[in-house]
């Protein structure tokens, strides 16, 4: 049998472990990643191996030859560029005129390749994909079957909304030669993102091999460690190299010419390479020390990695590490938990590398340093750099102004060298400062900003779609935390800032591969006086300016101490409102009001009927929600105040589109129905509502959370702009705010928060999906059941919190309360059944 090794990735998300060798010659229990795949091939019949290389090809083709040493004929293929995953297998055809395997030659697993090569001839199949189930399956590409195993839908790396099992693509594939026929040749082209769903599309036969086996994606240092620690714990199946020795409860394994002294004390699963000597009185546990290393007497190595040529000193501790080649421990050093020493480097007696530390190759460490930052290498707050579109965390522990100079300068290195970009803030210090930082950060790339200091975010939105800025950054306090800083990116559109963008700047963040610029070329600052003209000409000319003067309404805004009062009140001046502002001054220590928002609510509803007031509107922070209040001062939020705008637009415009998130109420579409509208359910999130607005005949999108848009103007959430068109279409309709929320038919809509751990999440979801299998149910975010008395759930993943949404809508309390009950407890039976029981 014939199988494909793909050995040509560069291994940029495992640096600096990668820095001198291709990722499948990494060490792992002392033997190259790759050689774990070549022998597994060989136990399981593959014997014909091609070797698709690219990155430091000749590093292999010297270790592995022609392959007679491990029993398999191997034979090597470089493609000239990178061609993708399945581009670069077209270019081996010449040698796969046979059903063939495809297997990645860097990663951990002990997949029953034969049972599969037989389910893949069983079902008559042109493409087989191995299946596992992961916990966090986000970073993969999650796969459908159906009961027979055939594949009926990919989602290539989803958001938690379009999660709907946790079964993912393992990258192991068998293949009929007949698919190289729709690869193209010498172009880029992809198994999964090309391939596969190209296949689907034709109807060809296409399925999933799901395995209990073992299999872990070998993707950065923690999970490098993590895979040491599964083979010691046995839950992998590899043959380790080395002698065991004939010690009681516990599994040493030593190579040749090792020598051991006196009282040295071992515990767990300890392997020790050729030539490695370990001094007297040394402590060893779940570890693995390479060829040629020398431990110093004393010395301590736990749950630690460490390759060859590494010498140990005297009382020096390594704990929970990674040491790569040729490394100098000096007496009394010590590497803590997490930490990464790369090739070549020295560390000096007493010194310390803190947790979490990467310190790139040949650098020197003082004696007695204490290293807390990564050296020329990113430092790791968390898994992940951006949180929808947003980084956050506390100001001045988590986002201090030494992090955000980073930030910025990985943000300008995404951006070609002399551009600019649009900045803002809010009026709080925190926001300034760190602005300050973030600023000279993007100079040192060569990027130009343009800074409009404290302003609506709106503003700073509406220009970016017109010419001239590749993107903005707006720094504000965050609504739930006041401690807390918020980062918002957009792009030249003015949007939230796409996932493939974050994933760069978090790349180049991680890496410091930053763009370092000539001294006499960093970026300008300058300003733009006019941009808040610019905005209310544009404003203004979106509006039926007659119509809102002719009704001359009295009005209360809210400002919520935000950039809005600068502005606002002036546009609805011009636009013949009377307007009484409340909390309109800045406020420079303490901007959120959140934790009070009830009492604010309670005062804003009180003057408004206290006043004989047409409305009253909160506008939030930032700008970009808005909150109603009706003339007999009831208050509309949220979901009430989507239903209410929307009964406006019914009543006010000819026809068109609305847009709404899939758990919006369904009343909404009968409104819409009646009045020749039709209704649009997009995904949560403002990128998805504003690019659903972007198209023809929309004429509003709404949020759950009081955003409005109105493409008339701009496509993104403008609270300000909505607070004008609401009464634009208050006066053409000749309506209050009660009158439209007295239109809506009567529904019951209720929502539940359902705590669950994140590694549950992909379980719950394939378990819902399958519950739902017999029902009507929706997809398009989350997964949402429809019944026959037109009631409806919806189980929808929050993106960032390890928490579940769960929605209800009814004609009667009783019914939403019996569905939000019932798929609770199916939920928290799930979440029992799957504890303990899920692999990693």
């Amino acid at each position: 049998m014939r199988a494909v090794i793909m050995a040509g990735g560069f291994g940029t998300r495992i640096r600096p472990l990668t820095s001198s060798i291709p990722k499948p010659m990494l060490p792992l229990v002392n033997l190259p990643i790759m050689e774990h795949i070549v022998r597994l091939l060989r136990r399981h019949g593959f014997l014909d191996l091609v070797v698709l290389l690219y990155y430091q090809p000749q590093v292999i083709r010297d270790y592995f030859g022609d392959g007679s040493d491990w029993g398999v004929r191997m034979t090597y293929v470089t493609p000239t560029k990178d061609l993708g995953t399945a581009g670069a297998v077209k270019a081996a055809a010449i040698y796969l005129d046979a059903p063939f395997l495809v297997i990645s030659g860097d990663l951990l697993t002990d997949m029953d390749l034969t049972a599969m090569k037989d389910f893949h001839e069983e079902k008559g199949s042109w493409a087989t994909l191995g299946l596992v189930s992961v916990v966090n399956p986000l970073q993969f590409g999650v796969v459908i079957t159906d009961k027979g195993g055939r594949v009926v839908k990919f989602l290539e790396k989803p958001g938690w909304g379009e999660v709907f099992s946790d079964t993912i693509n393992t990258g192991v594939y068998m293949l009929e030669p007949q698919v190289l026929d729709r690869i193209p040749k010498d172009e880029e082209f992809d198994f999964s993102k090309d391939l596969f769903p190209k296949l689907l599309a034709e109807d060809k036969p296409l399925y999933g091999f799901h395995t209990k086996d073992y299999w872990r994606d070998i993707g950065d240092p923690e999970s490098y460690q993590e895979a040491h620690h599964d083979i010691f714990d046995g839950l992998v199946r590899v043959e380790i190299p080395g002698t065991k020795l004939d010690l009681v409860g516990r599994d040493v394994r030593v190579g040749h010419e090792v020598e051991i002294a006196d009282e040295v004390r071992f515990e767990g699963a300890v392997i020790l390479g050729n030539n490695t000597r370990v001094g007297g009185g040394c402590y060893l546990k779940n570890c693995v020390l390479g060829s040629n290393c020398a431990l110093a007497p004393r010395a301590r190595v736990v749950d630690s990695v460490i390759w060859d040529n590494v010498l140990v000193g005297e009382n020096a501790q390594v704990k929970g590490a990674v040491i790569c080649n040729s490394v100098k421990l000096g007496a009394g050093a010590m590497v803590e938990k997490g930490a990464v020493v790369a090739e070549g480097c020295t560390i000096g007696a007493g010194a310390v590398v803190k947790e979490g530390v990467m310190i790139w190759p040949s650098k020197v460490l003082e004696e007695g340093a204490v290293l807390t930052d990564n050296l020329i290498w990113g430092e790791k707050w968390k898994k992940r750099l951006f949180e929808s579109s947003m980084v956050t965390g506390i100001t001045n522990m988590d986002l201090t102004p030494e992090f955000v100079a980073k930030l910025g300068v990985a943000y300008g290195s995404t951006l070609p060298k002399g551009s600019y970009i649009l900045t803002g803030r809010d009026s709080f210090r925190a926001s300034r400062m760190l602005k300050r930082a973030f600023i000279g950060g993007v100079l040192s790339a060569g990027v130009n900003v343009k800074d409009l200091r404290l302003v609506p975010e709106p503003v700073l939105r509406y220009k970016l779609q017109s010419f001239g800025e590749v993107g903005g950054v707006v720094f504000r306090q965050s609504r739930e935390n006041p401690s807390v800083t918020e980062i918002c990116f957009y792009d030249t559109e003015g949007l939230d800032i796409s996932t493939s963008q974050e994933k760069g700047i978090e790349r180049l963040f991680a890496r410091e591969d930053f763009r370092r610029i000539h001294y006499s070329e960093p970026g300008g600052i300058s300003d733009m006086p006019r941009v808040v003209d610019f905005y209310r000409e544009g404003f203004l000319k979106a509006l039926d300016r007659e119509a809102v003067k002719g009704a001359r309404f009295r009005i209360v805004v809210d400002f919520a101490h935000g950039p809005a009062s600068i502005l606002l009140p002036e546009l609805l001046g011009e636009l013949g409102c009377d307007v009484v502002g409340i909390n309109a001054y800045m406020e420079e220590k303490a901007l959120s009001d959140e934790g009070r928002l009830a009492h604010s609510l309670e005062s804003l509803s009180k003057i408004v009927t206290a006043l004989g007031a047409h409305g009253g509107f909160r506008i939030s922070p930032s700008g970009e929600e808005l909150i109603l209040v009706d003339e007999g001062g009831q208050v509309y939020q949220g979901m009430e105040a989507l239903v209410v705008v929307s009964s406006l637009v019914l009543a006010s415009q000819g026809s068109g589109t609305l847009v709404v998130p899939v758990a919006a109420p369904g009343v909404l579409e009968d409104m819409a129905v009646q009045k020749g509208f039709s209704l649009r359910r997009v995904p949560h999130g403002s990128r998805s509502i504003a690019e659903a607005c972007r198209k023809g005949g929309v004429v509003m999108g709404a949020s759950m959370e009081g955003g409005f848009v109105f493409p008339r103007f701009h496509h993104v959430f403008d609270a300000m702009f909505a607070l004008a068109k609401v009464l634009e279409m208050m006066a053409r309709g000749g309506v209050s705010l009660g009158w439209a929320w007295e239109t809506v038919p009567s529904t019951v809509f209720l929502r539940r928060d359902l705590h669950c751990p994140w590694e549950l999440k992909g379980t719950i979801m394939r378990r819902l999906s399958e519950e739902a299998a017999d029902k009507e149910a929706s997809f398009v975010d989350g997964i949402k059941i429809f019944f026959p008395d037109g009631a409806w759930v919806l189980l929808l993943p929050h993106q960032v919190k390890p928490l579940f949404h769960l929605y209800a809508e009814a004609q009667v309390e009783e019914r939403a309360r019996e569905l939000l009950d019932h798929y609770q407890r199916l939920v928290e039976e799930w979440k029992g059944e799957a504890k303990g029981g899920v692999k990693d």
